[in-house]
């Protein structure tokens, strides 16, 4: 009985320290970089001439995540902004459809890269983030509102 109570004793310890060493192996030191290499890892990327010809063909909603004084100062034709910050909390009012066609941009494609990954664990599932983003559109001289 007593070898017992103290098999168990030690199993708990055990789990006790594998549940503590598994909760610190996820709380890792990783810098805004290394969030966006992993979002990459788990979202379609596009460069700026195919989200260019998917505007062109229509059907597609350009999602700008920017900020809004960023949207105001210049943005896709046609795009929505909602914010990095809000979308969480606001994208189930503005696209509704988890199947709706999505071009997800920022000024260089960081924060849509976890915008985008954001909305793939959200379910949502035709997505595509522009690389390069707002900054890559301008460069190539497309059209702009």
């Amino acid at each position: 009985m007593r070898r017992k109570k103290l098999i168990l004793v030690v199993a708990i310890m055990i789990g006790v320290a594998f549940a503590f060493n598994a909760t610190r192996a996820l709380a890792e030191d990783m810098t805004a970089d290394d969030f966006k290499k992993e979002a990459l890892k788990h979202i379609t990327t596009i460069t700026v001439s195919e989200a260019k010809a998917l505007l062109d063909k229509g059907g597609v909603t350009f999602l700008d995540v920017r900020t809004e004084t960023e949207f105001k100062k210049g943005h896709i034709p046609g795009a929505m902004n909602l914010p990095r910050g809000k979308l969480e909390f606001k994208i189930d009012k503005e696209i509704a459809d988890k199947n709706a066609q999505v071009v997800l941009y920022c000024k260089t494609s960081g924060r849509s890269a976890l915008a985008t990954y954001t909305l793939v664990k959200m379910g949502y599932k035709n997505l595509k983030n522009m690389d390069g983003g707002w900054e890559a559109w301008t460069k190539a001289g497309y059209p702009v509102e």
